[in-house]
């Protein structure tokens, strides 16, 4: 389980869309927007946010299908288990990455408004940071749409259940 990120297809790890449930409980798919290279750790997350031990980070960065909200997911790669753990709000996180000619083309570090992190005992962290596909950038006491932060939730974890089952 802790080489699948070298051994499975890039379209394994980060699919091409994504199933959701909107907090109305309508369907949303996540379409891929694009995947960044492999990082260290240090160039792909906020020093925070993965612990010593992060070997490689993979990144890719998603939009709702109607291309209002986006996310970057990152998957840090570690040297040995984590510990459980669950962080919501705007923590930090994984560091936004946006692509050109796109929803996600205006999404950097000022425009995420919420995140997750989420940790278990295997060797990943998979973490997300969520923003608005418009580019307007997070002003401290803004307050976080529940479609935003559940965006960030479900791609976390729907993410770490693929690596992970």
């Amino acid at each position: 389980m802790s080489e699948r990120w070298r051994a499975w297809p890039v379209s394994q790890i980060f699919p091409a869309t994504v199933p959701g449930v909107s907090p109305s409980g309508a369907r949303v798919t996540y379409v891929l927007a694009g995947v960044a290279p492999e990082a260290p750790c240090r160039a792909a997350f906020q020093p925070a946010a993965v612990r010593r031990g992060c070997h490689v980070a993979l990144r890719a960065t998603y939009a709702d299908s109607t291309q209002t909200f986006v996310a970057t997911v990152g998957i840090a790669v570690l040297d040995a288990p984590g510990r459980g753990y669950y962080r919501a709000g705007r923590p930090a996180t994984v560091l936004p990455v946006a692509f050109p000619q796109g929803p996600a083309e205006r999404f950097g570090r000022r425009q995420y408004f919420t995140g997750v992190v989420l940790r278990s005992d295997e060797r990943y962290v998979v973490a997300t940071a969520a923003g608005y596909a418009d580019g307007r950038p997070y002003q401290p006491g803004d307050r976080v749409v529940p479609r935003l932060r559940a965006t960030a939730r479900q791609l976390a974890a729907e993410l770490h259940r693929t690596l992970t089952r």
